[in-house]
């Protein structure tokens, strides 16, 4: 009997746990981040908030946990890397096409990552900062283990090529969403619009990996 009750217990801290960070969600798609109050919070959620504090350590902690299962490039970890099995023998040339096209797609149909990405260019918090400081470190660990011993001296500049690439697609995923579809005469709410972009991708890196 007791075993059943604290699996019962697990389960429901799990659940209300759940219960918060959707309400987190809801919250910034249909108010943005100025309206994530913790009483907000706690009522979208259903349960009271002092079970914030007892799961999370407080909102600081909440919003860590959330983040973490909205952005992409946070989920790329070391471990998820190597799960993908990337081809060492191409200086990551495959895995980066295909991360970025993963990327464009993912953004575009996950309204909170989009929030999310304006909420991490609208005011400073130390969740924000922690986001951006694990994207980071699994961007290094990509670049260190997939692209270094390719483009050695040149890394720098493959870095900054990324740097483009990467806030380029987040930008039209997001103009897309507010403000208009069309960029530049492509319709990128449209699916030959997004098939365009994506062959674009493909050749902004075969041209880096043929000529850098």
């Amino acid at each position: 009997m007791e075993r059943k009750s604290a699996s019962g217990s697990i389960r429901n801290k799990e659940r209300s746990k759940k219960k918060f960070l959707d309400a987190v969600g809801k919250i910034l798609k249909t108010k943005g981040h100025a309206g994530l109050k913790i009483n907000d919070i706690a009522a979208t959620a259903g349960v009271d908030k002092k079970m914030i504090y007892t799961y999370f350590g407080g909102m600081d902690g909440l919003m860590d946990e959330y983040v973490r299962t909205q952005d992409f490039w946070v989920k790329a970890t070391s471990e998820e890397v190597e799960k993908m099995k990337p081809n060492l023998e191409d200086g990551g040339r495959d895995f980066i096409q295909h991360m970025l096209q993963s990327q464009f797609d993912y953004v575009y149909s996950n309204k909170e990552a989009q929030k999310l990405l304006l909420w991490t260019i609208s005011e400073p918090r130390k969740s924000l900062k922690k986001l951006i400081d694990t994207q980071e470190e699994n961007g290094e660990y990509i670049f260190k283990l997939l692209m270094e011993s390719r483009f050695k001296d040149k890394m720098d500049t493959y870095r900054s090529i990324m740097a483009i690439m990467v806030s380029g697609l987040y930008y039209l995923n997001m103009f897309a969403s507010l403000n208009g579809s069309i960029f530049c005469g492509i319709d990128t709410n449209t699916p030959e619009g997004r098939e365009k972009i994506k062959k674009a991708i493909s050749f902004m890196v075969d041209q880096t990996y043929e000529n850098l």
